[in-house]
């Protein structure tokens, strides 16, 4: 550790040394000189009596020293009024004497602060210089020329990188939702793209012998309008559809059966998945009394009895409301995606497609219908799992259908969807040629 070095106390009445005769007496060629350091602790200070205070020997600190100093200064300043104190700055010089002044009161500016370099301090200056380090180093990089004239013959070879479209975390802002299951949510749904080909119900129309899809259309379009007057879930509206859909695959039914099979399945659908279900007697109300209470509840045995009680199934609603979260979903966009999904519950010719691509075909009809660009992204690609072709043919089954809607007689659909609280999408043109260019374009 460096020692301190001691100037010797100047007399009073002496005239002042000049700094420059200091340093010569000191060493004139400058090998004896002290480290930078030891400047910091040359502090000689007068005491109350004339007394020399004792010097301090160990290193002086960052704050220590300039404490020490401070201290000093204060106990100087306050005797002052007892005994003058001879400052060199402050005194008269005149045939050998000092004439006292009065002291002048000023502020001092505060001593800068020396660090000595010891063992104590090497630690704290190592700490230092690395976090001047960090700051240079994170500091903006600059485009020197090599850099640019780089980047040019990429982009003038075509082997540039181009930016890729993000994949949108869909489920960040329900974090600390726990009915969200955010954890969880990803596994449920491909659970449910393994699960929803393993009970879907087949194509019967084949096999039936007084039904066809006409007749279908029509009980569709009745339900959906008991649906509507009921105030019902739309997971309701979806599973009762399943349920007939899966039945009518399994057994036959006579054509005056057909609507007490659609009765009891809506019965089961509204038992399962709303709060306050309807009572027998509401469905025989609706009905016109065409069904007794004992025939409804026993057909909804048969029905039970014959799914084997597998209600559990991945229906278009549930990858409806997990696409439109991916789509960025607004009111009217909503709409538009759910009218299309019920048009799709009417026609038979859509039990061929699985129901998430159901689902995926009406968030891309109704983006097109409303010119949503782009079409498709890569967020809804990543959560659909199907690609922008592979939509067009569902999509322009549902365009197609949405063209037909004002002049069909089942308008239940239609004027559903045409009303103010459903924000009128019903009334938007069909996006039929626009579809048809996208194919063109895509093929």
């Amino acid at each position: 550790m460096a020692s301190t070095h001691v100037v010797p106390q100047q007399q009073r009445g002496d005239v002042p040394i000049p700094i420059a005769k200091q340093k010569a007496a000191a060493g004139g060629d400058g090998k004896n000189r002290r480290a930078l350091g030891d400047i910091g602790n040359l502090v000689t200070v007068r005491g109350v009596e004339g007394k020399l205070q004792p010097q301090i020997s160990r290193p002086v600190a960052r704050s220590s020293g300039a404490q020490i100093l401070a201290n000093a200064q204060l106990a100087a300043i306050a005797t002052a009024d007892k005994k003058t104190v001879v400052v060199a700055a402050d005194v008269a010089v005149g045939k050998g004497c000092a004439k006292a002044v009065k002291p002048k009161v000023s502020v001092k500016p505060k001593p800068e602060e020396i660090i000595e370099i010891s063992p104590d301090t090497d630690e704290e200056l190592r700490h230092v210089n690395q976090q001047n380090f960090r700051k240079t180093s994170s500091r903006k990089k600059v485009h020197t020329f090599s850099s640019v004239l780089t980047a040019r013959s990429k982009a003038a070879l075509g082997i540039i990188d181009k930016p890729k479209d993000l994949v949108h975390d869909i489920d960040a802002v329900d974090a600390n939702d726990q009915l969200a299951v955010v954890d969880y949510v990803e596994d449920i749904y491909k659970f449910y793209k393994l699960a929803e080909n393993s009970r879907r119900p087949n194509d019967y129309m084949d096999s039936q012998v007084e039904i066809n899809a006409n007749i279908r259309a029509i009980l569709a379009d009745w339900l959906i309008e008991v649906h509507h007057k009921f105030e019902l879930m739309p997971e309701t509206l979806y599973l009762a559809f399943y349920i007939i859909d899966r039945y009518l695959s399994m057994e036959t039914v006579r054509r005056r059966e057909l609507q007490l099979v659609g009765v009891s399945a809506m019965l089961i659908a509204c038992k399962y998945e709303e709060i306050w279900a309807p009572e027998v007697s509401d469905f025989i109300c609706i009905s016109d009394s065409a069904y007794s209470r004992e025939q409804i509840l026993s057909k909804e045995k048969v029905i039970l009895n014959k799914l084997e009680w597998n209600l559990t199934v991945p229906t278009p609603y549930m990858f409806l409301v997990r696409f439109l979260k991916a789509a960025m979903l607004d009111k009217e966009m909503e709409h538009m995606t759910f009218f299309f999904a019920e048009l799709g519950l009417m026609h038979y010719s859509m039990i061929m497609y699985c129901p998430s691509l159901i689902a995926a075909s009406a968030v891309y009809a109704a983006r097109c219908t409303l010119k949503k660009t782009p079409f498709w992204s890569k967020t809804l690609e990543h959560h659909t799992g199907f690609s922008e072709p592979q939509l067009l043919e569902c999509a322009q089954h549902l365009v197609s259908f949405h063209s037909l809607a004002a002049e069909s007689k089942l308008k239940v659909v239609f004027r559903k969807y045409s009303s103010p609280q459903c924000g009128a999408v019903a009334l938007h043109p069909p996006a039929t040629e626009l579809l048809d260019e996208l194919k063109a374009a895509l093929t």
